[in-house]
């Protein structure tokens, strides 16, 4: 689009997630039609070599080793919060103040208090925000939601969430510091609850509706931990693995499961929800195909019962599907990446139309109240209202 408006990005942090929304921002109007082009006007974090590579490589116009700094620029239109969960709050309340529009890695924050801060800060402020909760923009996700949405799963009776990964079962594997701050109780805020299943609890409440109530138990595996930073032994205070099941306000029954100690599991995030006129299941593995159930007609509720029932593996790649006719071909199969890309355009869309793109941070902060009754009800081992 010719006429496309200029929106000055200020990003900080450089990791991962820094990679992902800088490939988005440079990517997403080569394939949205879109009012608003993202401009790499700067990034910031503390480490100036680092940062200065980061931005030589991204194509950064500028870049700051404050964010304080950065936030106070006259040419700054939108703050992006990659950096460790710790220092979320702090920069979302004076982005807020400094009337910034705030997009924000998950989880929202460390605790419900700091979420409901940040929650009342750019309330207060009127302006826009997003939570980067990007399965929701994995195209097959978005099918079930339509799924879903369209009746053809029916009355629920059943959801079932997975997330396991591997990478931190070795007990020489180091807490702290800027690769490992996600063991660190302090920086993290949790362990797999608020890294993993903040993910699951998102996309859960998206598809199945409000959780009523909860009953979990966690374990940390490993004790202790050398802390990169002083080179001593620490005691690991985040969650290795967390188990729960919730009561859903439909009635329907749910299982949650997320370790870090699940051998051979690299980021197997799966969900299954079972309901009176069929079922859905998805793997993010495999996360292409989008696997479907019909048992009865959503708009008759009739049976359907023939030589042919059994579950339909629907390869979510052809243009009617979610997202898809922005990508490729019919077939042709998008990544991990392209989930930023959907949300950085839907975003983008919704300052256009004036319509928040979901989840916004009231949505980042229902996901933390959850996350808080999680871990409470490990604590006390009693059932936890959310």
């Amino acid at each position: 689009m010719a006429d496309t408006k200029p929106l000055n990005i200020g990003l900080i942090g450089y990791g991962f997630m820094g990679r992902a929304h800088s490939n988005a921002y440079r990517k997403v109007n080569s394939f949205f039609d879109l009012q608003y082009q993202p401009v790499l006007k700067a990034c910031c974090a503390r480490n100036e070599e680092a940062i200065q590579q980061f931005a030589q490589n991204w194509g950064y116009e500028s870049y700051e080793t404050d964010w304080q700094t950065l936030i106070a620029r006259d040419d700054i239109d939108a703050i992006d919060i990659c950096a460790p969960n710790h220092l979320h709050c702090e920069i979302a309340v004076a982005a807020a103040r400094a009337g910034k529009m705030i997009l924000c890695e998950k989880p929202l924050a460390r605790t419900l208090a700091e979420a409901e801060k940040m929650c009342a800060a750019v309330e207060a402020a009127g302006v826009p925000t997003m939570v980067w909760y990007n399965y929701r923009r994995v195209p097959a996700i978005a099918l079930a939601k339509q799924l879903v949405t369209e009746g053809r799963v029916g009355k629920p009776f059943h959801y079932r969430a997975l997330y396991l990964q591997d990478w931190t079962i070795a007990a020489d594997v180091p807490q702290g510091g800027n690769t490992l701050w996600r063991l660190d109780l302090d920086v993290a805020g949790s362990g797999v609850t608020g890294d993993l299943l903040a993910h699951s609890i998102d996309t859960a409440e998206w598809l199945n509706g409000p959780i009523q109530s909860v009953s979990a138990h966690t374990e940390t595996f490993v004790k202790e931990r050398i802390h990169q930073e002083t080179g001593k032994m620490q005691p690991v205070g985040i969650d290795d693995a967390c188990m729960f099941l919730a009561v859903f306000e439909n009635g329907s029954m749910g299982t949650f499961e997320s370790s870090r100690y699940a051998r051979g599991r690299k980021n197997y995030n799966t969900l299954e929800l079972n309901g009176e006129n069929g079922s859905i299941y998805f793997d993010l593995e495999d996360h292409q195909w989008l696997q479907y159930f019909k048992y009865a007609d959503p708009s008759t509720g009739e049976k359907t019962e023939d030589h042919l029932t059994g579950w339909q593996k629907i390869h979510v790649t052809n243009f009617e599907h979610p997202y898809m006719k922005q990508w490729w071909v019919p077939g042709c199969t998008i990544g991990y990446e392209h989930t930023f890309i959907n949300a950085c355009a839907d975003f983008l869309q919704g300052l256009a139309d004036g319509t928040p793109a979901e989840p916004v941070f009231r949505h980042g902060m229902r996901t933390q109240k959850i996350c808080e009754a999680v871990l409470e009800s490990a604590r006390t081992g009693r059932w936890t209202d959310t």
